[in-house]
């Protein structure tokens, strides 16, 4: 099969393309033959060496993929509703940068209606992210807000829509006035330029002093200090990734006063039961929302995953510049 690999770890132009022998599915999995593969933030950590691959995943970039089931254990496949031919998006540990994929039956959506293969590609790695974190952990309610620090990302777009469909205030953050229109587009109820505003500030003055209930924080470092500063009683903040730094410093009587909880995730490492159980939530609660047209697919880019330079790393680039809003997805 053809693929993408990580040559070595460095600029974008390290992805080239490959020939690797086809991959089998064991058991409890199954093997699709890609149409699409998503492309996302920890595939470019892992390019440049900080994102170690977790012990059995495929050494071959790519957290999600949507295409056609070609093989799988038979029992597994019976008990989840699949069958051979039927399209499916997955939640992948590795190795989606490929023509062919293995994945845990129980990580497996199939492809809503009236979705494309490049669009249901761009919904398993957010989609799972954000329910496990700001619905599981920052246990977001309907009537409460919820702040998104980076609210054009393909976490941010995914974020805003869910959290709008089932009833929460949106704040987002974003770098540019594009962006904050792009957000408000898409529902958020308030977009703050974070390069001309003090988002700190602004969130309480929209929230009436009161502060946001569950904030979701792909920033860390200097952020959190501020975050505390502008949450409500019992606020929750949930930290996803750490690209402002991994240290700290903030008032933790603040912490004790409002009663806050600080959390955070990765998912890659966890267990297929884990994610299998994500998997069901978003089948019962979120997949209805994307069938109705509540949630919508926000595709920036789409890239043909081959060719030299490849398109992943011409998909990788546009990531880093974070031009982008919403996702970016290659295509076999």
């Amino acid at each position: 099969m053809k693929a993408i690999e990580i040559t070595s770890y460095g600029a974008p132009e390290v992805l080239r393309a490959v020939e690797r022998p086809d991959p089998v599915a064991g058991v409890g999995e199954l093997l699709i033959r890609v149409a699409a593969s998503g492309v996302n933030r920890p595939d470019v950590l892992q390019r440049k060496g900080h994102y170690p691959v977790p012990p059995g995943a495929s050494d071959l970039p790519g957290l999600e993929v949507a295409g056609e089931i070609v093989s799988g254990d038979a029992a597994a496949l019976a008990e989840a509703g699949f069958k051979i031919g039927d399209r499916v998006c997955a939640l992948i540990a590795g190795g989606g940068y490929a023509e062919l994929c293995v994945a845990p039956v129980a990580q497996c959506l199939p492809v809503p209606k009236g979705w494309s293969d490049s669009e249901a590609a761009s919904l398993p790695e957010t989609f799972f992210t954000v329910w496990s974190n700001v619905f599981d952990r920052g246990r977001l309610q309907k009537g409460e807000t919820l702040l998104i620090q980076g609210g054009s990302s393909g976490i941010g777009v995914t974020a805003i829509q869910i959290a709008k469909a089932l009833g929460a205030t949106v704040i987002v953050t974003a770098g540019s006035d594009d962006k904050c229109e792009a957000c408000k587009k898409l529902g958020a109820d308030h977009a703050i330029n974070y390069r001309t505003s003090d988002f700190a500030e602004e969130a309480k003055k929209l929230t009436g002093g009161k502060g946001v209930d569950v904030i979701l924080d792909m920033v860390a470092g200097d952020y959190v200090a501020r975050e505390i500063e502008c949450m409500a009683e019992d606020g929750r903040l949930v930290i996803i990734a750490v690209q402002g730094g991994v240290k700290s410093d903030f008032n933790a009587g603040l912490v004790l006063r409002k009663r806050l909880v600080i959390t955070g995730s990765t998912l890659r490492p966890r267990p297929v039961a884990f994610k299998g159980a994500i998997a069901k939530a978003l089948r019962e609660k979120v997949w209805p929302l994307l069938e109705s047209g509540a949630v919508k697919p926000v595709i920036h880019s789409t890239f043909a995953a081959g060719g030299e330079p490849s398109g992943a790393a011409q998909a990788h680039a546009l990531m880093e510049s974070n031009q982008h809003i919403g996702k970016i997805v290659l295509t076999w």
